[in-house]
């Protein structure tokens, strides 16, 4: 049986990777999505079949069927809503590493074997688990408009970000030194609550994608440190690479933009707490990269243009503003011009 089931996290952990290849282009993004689906299924079956631990069903049950009516009413929302949906999701992803790591800790404290390294693993998992939460709950309520999509900074926000940060990190480091602090234990959640919010409130909603992304590799980082304290190869696997990609994608959507990573994250941080960085435009850069026009003087460039390329982006899709582009695009040929269509680098596959 343990063959077995070490044979499906294989399968599973394979196709991950290869879902990660394929997601690179655009011509073969659609089979890396089925093979998602078919490793993350020998990854669920082969635990729930195989898994010398599991003794009922019951719950599992209940889990499997409320999980997929939330997923399959999520799948009916718009394609311009799927920013919001992936950080519900990963609000959820988060939610659920937490809960485990706050399980197993209790489960294990109770049985008299908590070790030094499982304790610090533990307290990992909750921490980022808890700062996905609260942050992809966060980025959701930005994106949607629920919460003001402009930064938010006050006076003193670096030292309570980081205070808060140094205050995690040394009650980790007493876990780890005394597994049996339950309190303290706890205390690393409820800081990862309370940076969840803080990290993404003054961070403007244009540059929503890119916290959204860091924030997936957050919950990898969850996964992973869930893998250690379960020694489960597979979560070990799937949570390296969900951390490790969603950091290098975060990079490379702020590339595109002709932004730096740091100032995407920190770039309301950079007056001292007092006032906000300039917010990003649709494309994600800031006014001193734009070239404003009126509408006239748009129409006089556009009469004189040979050559016009149209790159669709989210603003676009959300305004409904292909017919519009559609028809502009026949006035431009009609008048001699060559139209073009090409990939957004954050929305579509980077050039």
């Amino acid at each position: 049986m343990s063959v077995w089931l070490n044979f499906s996290y294989l399968v599973a952990s394979l196709c991950f990777i290869l879902t990660l290849q394929q997601l690179g282009s655009p011509k073969t993004a659609r089979r890396g999505v089925l093979l998602g689906v078919l490793g993350m299924s020998a990854a669920v079956i082969g635990t729930g079949l195989l898994h010398p631990d599991i003794k009922s069903y019951e719950w599992i049950a209940v889990g499997f069927i409320l999980g997929s009516v939330v997923g399959t009413a999520l799948s009916f929302i718009p394609m311009t809503k799927m920013p919001e949906r992936i950080a519900l999701s990963h609000a959820f992803g988060g939610l659920a590493a937490a809960l485990v790591g706050v399980a197993e800790y209790h489960h294990r404290l109770g049985a008299g074997h908590l070790d030094r390294v499982t304790a610090g693993a533990l307290g990992f998992e909750v921490y980022f688990g808890l700062i996905t939460f609260t942050g992809s709950l966060m980025a959701f309520g930005k994106l949607q408009g629920f919460i003001t999509g402009a930064p938010v900074t006050y006076p003193g926000q670096n030292f309570t970000n980081v205070g808060a940060f140094l205050a995690a990190l040394i009650a980790l480091i007493w876990i780890v030194v005394d597994p049996s602090q339950f309190n303290i234990f706890l205390s690393i959640g409820v800081v990862g609550l309370a940076l969840g919010v803080l990290f993404v409130l003054p961070i403007g909603g244009a540059d929503m994608p890119v916290v959204i992304s860091l924030l997936n590799s957050y919950a990898g980082l969850a996964a992973a440190a869930t893998g250690f304290a379960l020694d489960n190869n597979v979560l070990i696997i799937a949570g390296a690479l969900d951390g490790t990609s969603g950091v290098f994608l975060s990079i490379m959507m702020s590339k595109a933009m002709n932004r730096s990573f740091a100032n995407v994250l920190f770039g309301a941080f950079g007056t001292g707490g007092d006032t906000a960085a300039p917010v990003a435009g649709a494309a994600g850069m800031t006014n001193a990269n734009i070239n404003q026009a009126s509408v006239e003087e748009a129409a006089e460039l556009f009469k004189s243009a040979q050559s016009v390329i149209v790159i669709p982006g989210y603003g676009m899709a959300v305004s409904q503003a292909q017919h519009a582009v559609r028809e502009l695009a026949q006035a431009l040929e009609a008048n001699g011009a060559t139209v073009r269509y090409a990939i957004h680098p954050v929305a579509g596959r980077m050039p």
